[in-house]
């Protein structure tokens, strides 16, 4: 029997700008899925998982929710060829507790092959964004290593969605954001590394030139990374801390991921992350490998992977008016020129991020029309809701972008204008027609159907 239908006081997004209230069923079998969907009552509808969007993709207001995690079994495993086959509301996490780390043929271990800054992502919501990581370079996207998967159409089919089985509609779901459908079940093929723990070499680099010669001189490592500090100016733009790490042959157990060591209680009444404490914490990070400059561990996977798994609720820091994160790429010829303006119109708006991420993206491509990555280099910054100020910075970063060719992350997003959604990704009109005519959100309806875009009003 489908769970009880009930009206949620309402579901924030992560960066929690956004909240809407929402009809919530949870289904635990396609059965109460499909009866979901059959007495939806004209509502849009939208799968919903962990709820780690930062913006509106996952929100769908006054619609139905589908929330996923009742839908969570782990289905079958095969230890020589890698291919786990599980419920799409399982989580990354779920898939690191009970079959990564497993035996591999070759001698090594079996490990997600591609994972964003946290675990707590379900592989639904992996497969809606088409998510990437630190290793893009070497990996690619996760679209790139589904086998297959099932997914309910509004009008009660459930189809296979396979390069060689509906090829388009496999291809419109990866990076789709949830709107070809609700998928059910997916196989994933796992990558067998050598061992659980990682070698991590941590380098200081003095301006932007610093960095992109250490990600040239990268290329064999894993996963590579590049705090920046966002404030920087003049001959010192871009200057950071640049992190480069590779899986270990150990045979040491690797620790469980610990529960949050530190947890935000509540939101504060006003957010300690300013331009202040920016400033000292930018400062402290940039001098902290010492006059070396260099630092060399061995540490597990789980706390480089994912740092602010950490920190309970850390999202909280922000204040009540939450965050919005603003992640961007811009193709490789160019982009020196395109992240130096970048950095240096939000160290000129005195708004930045203790969080600001830069790295390069490989050459291998996405089955999916929508996802993100592109051969270049993105970066992502946190910045606390400061209203109109901080929708018009993101006005000038967009012209940036536009200007390089590049584009937004829809995952990260909660205003991207229309015509910069439509800029950034060609095939949407494609997309448009095997998008799930039921199947919406916030998002959606602002980029592609012309709704009023909904962050200015709640950002004041």
């Amino acid at each position: 029997m489908v769970s009880a239908v009930a009206y949620s006081t309402g579901h924030r997004a992560w960066g929690r700008v956004h909240r809407f209230a929402h009809r919530v069923v949870r289904p635990t079998s396609p059965h109460d899925a499909r009866r979901a969907l059959a007495a939806r009552e004209g509502a849009p509808v939208l799968a919903f998982g962990l709820g780690r969007s930062y913006g509106d993709c996952c929100l769908n207001p006054e619609g139905l929710l589908l929330e996923t995690r009742g839908l969570d079994r782990l289905l079958a495993f095969d230890g020589e060829s890698g291919v786990v086959h599980c419920e799409a509301g399982a989580s990354l996490a779920d898939l690191l507790a009970t079959v990564v780390g497993r035996p591999a043929p070759d001698g090594g271990v079996w490990f997600l092959p591609v994972s964003p800054g946290t675990r707590f992502v379900t592989i639904g919501g992996a497969i809606a964004n088409d998510v990437h990581g630190k290793n893009h370079e070497t990996a690619g996207s996760f679209g790139r290593y589904l086998v297959d998967f099932r997914l309910l159409r509004s009008d009660g089919r459930i189809l296979r969605c396979a390069p060689d089985e509906n090829p388009e509609l496999f291809c419109a779901t990866i990076g789709g954001l949830g709107l070809t459908g609700l998928v059910l079940e997916a196989r994933l093929r796992l990558v067998s590394v050598p061992g659980l723990w990682l070698e991590l070499e941590e380098v200081r680099f003095e301006d932007l030139e610093g960095f992109f010669r250490l990600a040239e001189e990268s290329k064999e490592w894993t996963y590579t990374v590049a705090w920046v500090d966002c404030l920087a100016r003049g001959r010192a733009l871009g200057r950071g801390i640049f992190g480069r790490a590779r899986h270990l042959r150990d045979p040491r157990p690797v620790p469980a991921p610990a529960p949050p060591r530190l947890r935000v209680p509540f939101d504060p009444p006003f957010s300690p992350l300013n331009r202040f404490s920016l400033q000292l914490f930018n400062a402290l990070l940039f001098r902290r490998l010492g006059r070396g400059g260099r630092r060399h561990r061995v540490r597990p996977y789980h706390e480089l992977l994912y740092p602010l798994d950490s920190i309970g609720a850390w999202n909280r820091l922000y204040g009540a008016r939450g965050f919005y994160q603003y992640q961007c790429v811009v193709p490789r010829e160019g982009a020196f020129r395109a992240i130096a303006r970048l950095l240096d119109a939000i160290a000129a708006s005195g708004q930045g991020s203790f969080l600001a991420v830069l790295k390069t993206m490989g050459d291998l491509p996405s089955p999916g029309w929508l996802s993100f990555p592109m051969p270049g280099a993105t970066l992502a910054l946190d910045f606390p809701n400061r209203g109109e100020a901080t929708l018009a910075l993101f006005d000038r970063l967009d012209r940036i972008v536009l200007d390089a060719g590049g584009r937004l992350y829809p995952a990260k997003d909660g205003r991207m204008p229309a015509p910069v959604f439509r800029a950034g990704y060609p095939r949407w009109p494609r997309f448009a027609e095997l998008k799930d005519p039921v199947f919406s959100s916030a998002f959606w309806r602002r980029v592609a159907e012309g709704a009023t875009e909904p962050a200015r009003a709640r950002a004041a």
